[in-house]
């Protein structure tokens, strides 16, 4: 029995839902976002939707909570949109961007250019005396956080001064140096 499948999911105003033979399409304030299922049915009544699996076969029961966390991600980054923040935390660590591109200086010998997707809008906050955060907003909760940890990689944090690109909140294990 998944839990997470057999949950409603509600609907909010300004949002419609259309199933179409294998393909699910849910349309906001945002924009658009499709989905193409199977082993699974959705039952759409006033303003829940609810996801029933087609048989109770391993393959089906897999996928029955797989694509109700897809169909609510979806129903939420219509309405709300979803939104990630990076925080570079060292010295000289900078971040700028100019439309879709993203220059970062991390304390290599050259700057990195990212061509950042045009379904993700991006801000370079500097503000002096903080560390730089970039900012990552969209409605598609998967690309946002595929676009965030791509920048992410560049410049892990280490565990010892904590000095890397982080998500804003996230708490970094610390070692102690070397004992002299």
């Amino acid at each position: 029995m998944s839990r997470i499948g057999n949950n409603p999911i509600s609907i909010p105003e300004g949002v419609s839902v259309n199933v179409n033979n294998n393909v699910i399409t849910v349309n906001g304030k945002n924009g658009e976002m499709s989905q193409v299922f199977d082993g699974v049915s959705f039952d759409i009544s006033d303003n829940t939707i609810l996801v029933k699996r087609n048989s109770e076969s391993k393959d089906h029961k897999s996928k029955h909570g797989l694509y109700r966390s897809l169909v609510a991600n979806m129903v939420t980054g219509v309405s709300e949109g979803f939104t990630k923040e990076l925080e570079l935390v060292g010295v000289g660590y900078r971040a700028s961007n100019s439309g879709q591109k993203l220059d970062l200086s991390l304390g290599f010998s050259h700057t990195i250019v990212l061509d950042i997707a045009p379904e993700v809008k991006v801000e370079a906050i500097n503000e002096k005396g903080q560390n730089p955060i970039i900012k990552l907003t969209s409605m598609d909760k998967q690309l946002v956080g595929h676009v965030a940890a791509k920048i992410r990689s560049f410049r892990k944090p280490e565990p010892y001064k904590g000095k890397g690109i982080k998500f804003v909140g996230e708490q970094i294990r610390r070692k102690a140096g070397k004992s002299a």
